[in-house]
């Protein structure tokens, strides 16, 4: 089992090949939030995450030059640079299902991609298969997590016993190695681990003291997306872990939408997390001092519009409804009268005439609509309704 030590003999290790990404104090998000937030931005980290430590730090134990890994993701775009910057051939895995942009950036760090099976268990298999090629584990290896646990040395260098510190949990590599470093420094810190409601390997296998699977339902926190954790995670959990709580999946467009607006931080979803979490429980946290751990920033550019979107639809600044009108010259422009009143911005406008259950005369207008939030579209649907139109709302 990893000690402070490890972690410290970690930091020593890789400190001159990643940065030391800041701790940031944000007074917005402890404004809506009531609790004194800080911001571990490992975003900002090399390849966008914080799987270039734990690679690095296992690598560089490396006698032989060559490596395999499997991933999607961020472990493979560490993987990659790390290896890049040891002189390391590194060969990844990939299944055929993998997006394109995620493949062309590990090819861009120098390593050769490998498509291979549907899915990424198929590519697992196909790694571990490759005997020629040290095979580098996310989680599952006590040099990848003390190189992960450098980000609790940090932190304790920034600030002086936090009350809690909040960390997104897939396989449990992150945490284990930040409460190993944590807690021997700063026993009263919280240590507290996030996961999305459709991932609970780690919740479930720490609260039955035991390893559980349970595969994962899609996710916007795919980083996080684990169905079975290890055996060496979950103890060091049960060592230094205090509690895990899960998030619902409808939390984290908001939270990602709030990083972009409020810090200007591109987060993915499994970084993201913490934030759901900090804000699902306000009470928990009131008045406290707390650390997000943002674990990275890799979200694929094709999902950021829809993310936005369901951000804002969350929030209640795009209403979308449908008001019941009749089919005659007028009703659009008396329907866009009454939203114009309340200063709404409509984005967008459909007719539906050939509902099954809409009577012959009557047509339903679709209205996607800007709000100021919940309380101003409220104000608009009710006015409508008060105008006597049946609507029906997508809020």
């Amino acid at each position: 089992m990893i000690t402070i030590e490890d972690i410290r003999q970690a930091h020593e290790s890789i400190r001159h090949l990643v940065h030391k990404t800041p701790l940031i104090h944000s007074r917005s998000l402890s404004a809506m939030s009531g609790a004194e937030v800080y911001l571990k931005a490992e975003n900002l980290q090399k390849t966008g995450s914080f799987k270039v430590r734990g690679a690095l730090n296992r690598m560089q134990s490396l006698r032989t030059g060559r490596v395999i890994a499997a991933s999607l993701g961020n472990h493979a775009q560490g993987v990659a640079f790390a290896a890049a910057r040891l002189g390391i051939t590194a060969r990844i895995v990939m299944p055929l299902t993998a997006p394109l942009v995620k493949e062309e950036a590990t090819r861009g760090y120098g390593a050769d991609v490998v498509l291979h099976g549907e899915n990424l268990s198929e590519a697992l298999s196909y790694a571990l298969s490759q005997k020629d090629y040290v095979f580098i584990h996310p989680f599952d290896d006590d040099l990848v997590i003390a190189g992960q646990g450098t980000i609790g040395i940090e932190v304790m260098e920034d600030l002086d016993h936090p009350d809690y510190i909040l960390v997104p949990v897939g396989g449990g590599g992150l945490i284990s190695g930040i409460g190993a470093a944590v807690k021997p420094l700063s026993p009263e810190t919280v240590v507290v681990g996030v996961q999305t409601e459709s991932a609970l390997s780690a919740l479930t296998s720490f609260r039955e003291k035991k390893v559980v699977e349970r595969p994962p339902s899609p996710t916007l926190a795919d980083g996080i997306g684990v169905g079975r954790i290890c055996e060496r995670t979950l103890a060091l959990m049960n060592r230094y872990v205090d509690d895990l709580i899960s998030v619902a999946e409808a939390s984290l467009a908001p939270a990602i939408l709030l990083f972009l607006e409020r810090k200007k931080l591109m987060v993915e979803g499994a970084g993201a997390v913490p934030l759901a979490a900090l804000l699902d429980n306000p009470e928990r946290f009131k008045g406290k001092r707390v650390v997000l751990v943002i674990s990275g920033g890799n979200i694929d550019s094709t999902l950021i519009d829809r993310i936005i979107h369901k951000g804002l639809l969350a929030e209640g600044r795009v209403g979308v409804f449908t008001v019941i009108a009749d089919d005659i010259p007028g009703s659009l422009q008396t329907l866009t009268a009454v939203i114009a009143a309340h200063r709404g911005n409509i984005l967008d406008v459909v007719h539906e005439r050939y509902s099954y259950d809409l009577p012959v005369g009557k047509t339903g207008v679709v209205f996607t609509v800007e709000t100021r939030g919940r309380e101003h579209l409220k104000d608009i649907l009710d006015h409508l309704a008060a105008k006597g139109f049946e609507v029906r709302t997508k809020m």
